[in-house]
């Protein structure tokens, strides 16, 4: 079979290896050459047939997926295309192709950098002023520390401002074990976006775990812009993109729950 999407020279040459593997989807569209959308079961998983052929990622790589609900979300996204073959409307699909071609064999780096964002994790970070951000923080954010420090031993240091606090080594040694439940492309790639668009891994570990859902994990993430929202206005186009990430976060969050646990 023909490839879907073809690698890209600049793609590997990035340093990030999910970035790689999202700089892959970017090339022009090509044209829907198949009629018939199907999933099966094989060794490696649940995989997508387009008229009985396995697709494979941009890395060339079979696109397999570890559970039939997951398999057809990406079923219903290739189905739904038209003429042409958009990655921009594929977003589980795009997800799954990070998973397998820039996670995966990078597994170790991912990890790593979800570890990090722990290390200077946005709930630590509080205002001083007015009273009332600073209550709204303390209520949303203050009953997920206290779930990391009594289920995970998480037990981070707060601090107003915005300067930099280095939290002890034990609290980061805490998180990446409790992070290590999730040590699979698919999971970890899931757990990274939603880490990166809440600006927390906090968050995204209590989403892992059952403790927040999708709303409450994006709610939390938007206090302090919420605040700023009800005081000073938005506009279109931040609206916009804030839909975007919405979106794209809540197709992580949908993955995520359909995994085996």
């Amino acid at each position: 079979m023909r490839d879907i999407l073809s690698d890209l020279s600049d793609a590997m040459s990035d340093p990030d290896p999910v970035r790689r593997a999202q700089i892959q989807m970017k090339r022009p569209l090509p044209k829907r050459f198949y009629k018939d959308v199907s999933t099966d079961k094989a060794g490696e998983g649940f995989r997508i047939l387009l008229d009985g052929r396995p697709v494979r990622t941009p890395g060339k790589r079979l696109l397999a997926v570890p559970t039939q609900a997951i398999a057809d979300r990406l079923k219903a996204e290739w189905d739904a295309q038209a003429e042409e073959i958009d990655p921009a409307k594929m977003p589980a699909t795009r997800l799954v192709n990070t998973a397998v071609d820039g996670v995966a064999e990078n597994l170790d780096a991912v990890f790593d950098e979800i570890v990090r964002f722990a290390g200077t994790d946005m709930v630590c970070y509080r205002a001083d002023s007015p009273e009332g951000l600073v209550a709204r923080q303390r209520d949303g954010w203050d009953p997920v520390l206290r779930w990391a420090a009594d289920a995970k031993g998480i037990r981070f240091i707060l601090v107003e401002g915005v300067m930099h606090q280095e939290q002890p080594a034990p609290a980061i040694e805490a998180y990446a074990a409790a992070l290590s439940a999730w040590r699979d492309p698919l999971a970890l790639a899931c757990v990274h976006t939603v880490t990166t668009l809440t600006g927390s891994a906090l968050l995204g570990l209590a989403f892992a775990e059952g403790i927040i859902d999708a709303d409450k994990a994006w709610s939390l993430a938007h206090i302090d812009e919420d605040w700023q929202i009800e005081h000073w206005g938005t506009d279109e186009e931040a609206f916009h993109r804030r839909e975007l990430r919405r979106e794209e976060l809540d197709v992580a969050a949908s993955v995520l729950s359909e995994m085996p646990r």
